[in-house]
């Protein structure tokens, strides 16, 4: 029998009395949360229930590393309580306090208030939230003096281990990591948390030590046999699961992933993991180097080339956070965008962790994944809160002055820009609009270079929207000047795509009404056309859409960002109606009304009209602006009404909108 860790079987009674049960989403194990310390007791509301499930909080000030343990990475789990705080950056036994996480919850933590950093007032953080679940991370606690090779300490993954970090507890000590991809000649090297080294560690017979329910604390030890099995030390081990499914609908999704890749020296080094990630650590395995480790809450945007948008953070330093070592997600894994540096030296092997970019459920409400709110600009450094959830895709609306509509997205980064009104191309270095991306709105600057968002004294209206399957995804893709397919993570047959080529100007390109063979233009108000270059005249499926040769879509080594819709039952509904100058009731399959509206003829000229409850969707006038034009908002109409399976059109309304024959296409939000 292999040696019982401390943490037991038991750990999994939530799962149905100690028989591990493979929660469905990453969602619900693991989370990036961002907040600002308060100096007082806080509760961090994720949404992992770490007081039943068990697992691991790891926090870290992004900023304001000066005093004793400021910048420290603070890592507390449930296994050994609140009173036990390990760092990352140090050698350090562990500290008995609880100032840094003073309860476990069913939705989070409570951070207390003491003087060391998780939660000194003004100090921006990041945690990262780790649920113990088969398939994805366990946490056990073990004796030293292990036999090895022997039985092992046991353990819960219910999959061999990809990675393995482990601490002494009971006295200073290196931290020591066995990584499956980190192989050297025969044997396999060791690393420490703690260092930049490349090989601390000297291990033996490795694939017969780890298996599914054990593994050896000999793999981990260095070369005078004892630093991870000295008789009479304690230890915490914590195990990450590789590619080893249990998630999603099937059961078959991977969620994590324990690899490695070789670096090239040049931009466009590619990682296939066969999803998207929202969080990497990474580490040089070749030579002595820092880790690295980013989330695509702090920042993580796609085709990011040095600009320093990328945030990482060492947990080997405590150093504050920075931005550069460029790695941007992709829809089927990361691409390195550093030429050379600690991420992409030529040669040299890399290993990491990666976990899959959620959420993975779908929707049931629109709230969870929609919200427009109404605002007065300041031209200082301000927010938007309320929001519900941190949004992935943002639509800023002037309401009162002639500037139009903005794009702007998390994956994109907050820095760069795209008009729907307009074929110019993405415009760059704007970080005066949206500061940042917030776990429950967004950040405003002065708005000094597009004035979108918060120009003092103009009135806004700015759509948020959450990526989530069956309902709204983004990518972004490189073209490639051939027919081919784009990997996307909808879920779902897109019914909606919107594309732009970023990298130059171009006419925007609209696929809608299940039409392969036409498409729309949303800076303008042209009908339908035919063209096979767009789609190829191929429809989408619910894994990939189809892009032909033509430049506006897939022009070779140009970039392209993709906003794909789908009708997700109660929560959105993307479709197509006849007009008949009389009123009309658009049945969406929605019980409490549409809270967002856009409508686009098709057969003939028309604008792209936009309406939301915020501003007003009411049995009088409705307020509605234009994607495809920089005009103010019109304010004196009554073109839709109240309907509660949908939306009502007016019979007063333009033929733009109800012209008796005409046709058209809309997307629709509860």
């Amino acid at each position: 029998m292999p040696l019982q860790a401390t943490s037991g079987a038991a750990s999994y009674d939530a799962f149905g009395g100690g028989v591990p049960v493979v929660p469905n989403y990453i969602e619900d194990v693991f989370s990036t949360y961002l907040y600002t310390g308060t100096g007082a007791t806080q509760s961090i509301n994720n949404g992992i229930d770490l007081s039943t499930k068990g697992g691991l909080v790891w926090t870290k000030s992004r900023t304001n590393p000066t005093g004793t343990y400021d910048g420290w990475h603070a890592l507390v789990d449930t296994v050994r309580g609140t009173n036990n705080v390990l760092y990352s950056n140090a050698t350090d036994s562990y500290s008995a306090l609880n100032t840094y996480v003073s309860a476990f919850n069913t939705n989070g933590f409570n951070l207390g208030a003491g003087t060391y950093d998780s939660n000194k007032s003004s100090y921006t953080y990041a945690s990262w939230s780790f649920a113990k679940a088969p398939k994805f991370f366990d946490v056990v606690t073990y004796s030293g003096d292990v036999p090895y090779p022997g039985a092992g300490v046991s353990h819960n993954l219910g999959s061999v281990p990809g990675c393995i970090i482990c601490k002494r507890t009971d006295s200073t000590s290196a931290w020591g990591v066995w990584h499956r991809a980190n192989s050297v000649s025969a044997s396999v090297t060791g690393l420490s948390l703690n260092t930049t080294g490349s090989a601390l560690y000297t291990n033996q017979n490795f694939s017969s030590a780890m298996t599914s329910t054990s593994f050896a604390p000999a793999l981990v030890n260095d070369a005078s046999g004892n630093a991870m099995n000295t008789a009479g030390a304690t230890y915490v081990a914590y195990i990450f699961a590789h590619n080893a499914g249990g998630f999603g609908l099937t059961g078959t999704d991977n969620v994590i992933s324990c690899g490695s890749y070789t670096g090239t020296g040049a931009v466009g080094n590619n990682v296939t993991l066969g999803y998207e990630p929202q969080w990497l650590m990474v580490k040089n395995a070749t030579i002595a180097d820092n880790w690295i480790m980013y989330d695509n809450m702090r920042g993580m945007p796609a085709s990011d080339v040095n600009t320093g948008n990328t945030k990482y953070l060492r947990p080997n330093l405590s150093n504050a956070e920075s931005g550069g070592f460029t790695i941007a997600p992709t829809a089927t894994g990361f691409q390195i965008n550093t030429v050379g540096g600690t991420v992409n030296t030529s040669g040299d092997t890399y290993i990491y962790i990666a976990i899959r970019r959620g959420p993975m459920k779908v929707p049931t409400s629109g709230t969870s994944v929609y919200k427009a709110i109404t605002y007065t600009g300041t031209g200082s450094a301000d927010t938007v809160t309320g929001v519900g959830f941190a949004p992935d895709f943002v639509m800023g609306q002037a309401r009162t002055r002639a500037n139009g509509t903005t794009f702007k997205d998390r994956l994109r980064g907050s820095t760069v820009h795209l008009y729907p009104s307009s074929d110019s191309a993405e415009g760059t270095g704007d970080s005066t609009a949206i500061t940042s991306f917030d776990m429950n709105g967004i950040s405003l600057g002065t708005d000094a270079v597009t004035g979108s968002f918060n120009e003092s004294g103009t009135d806004y209206v700015t759509q948020f929207f959450k990526r989530a399957p069956s309902f709204f995804d983004e990518v972004c893709y490189t073209g490639t000047g051939a027919n081919r397919t784009v990997t996307h993570n909808l879920a779902a047959v897109p019914e909606l795509m919107i594309i732009r080529r970023r990298s130059t100007s171009n006419a925007w390109a609209v696929y809608a009404n299940n039409d392969n063979t036409d498409y729309l233009v949303l800076d303008t108000t042209a009908a339908t056309a035919d063209d096979n270059t767009y789609w190829n005249d191929t429809s989408p499926t619910s894994s990939v859409f189809s892009v032909g040769t033509n430049n506006a879509v897939n022009a070779s080594a140009s970039t392209y960002v993709a906003y794909l819709f789908a009708t997700c039952a109660g929560v959105s509904k993307v479709g197509s109606y006849t007009g008949t100058a009389t009123t009309k009731q658009i049945d969406c399959g929605f019980t409490g009304g549409a809270r967002f509206v856009l409508i686009k003829r098709t057969d003939s000229t028309g604008s792209w009209y936009v309406w939301d409850s915020a501003r007003g969707i009411v049995s009088g006038n409705d307020p509605y602006l234009l994607l495809n034009t920089s005009a103010v908002e019109v304010t004196n109409t009554d073109y839709i009404d109240t309907y509660s399976a949908g939306f009502e059109i007016s019979s007063t309304a333009p033929a733009a909108i109800n012209a008796s024959g005409g046709t058209y296409i809309f997307l629709a939000i509860a």
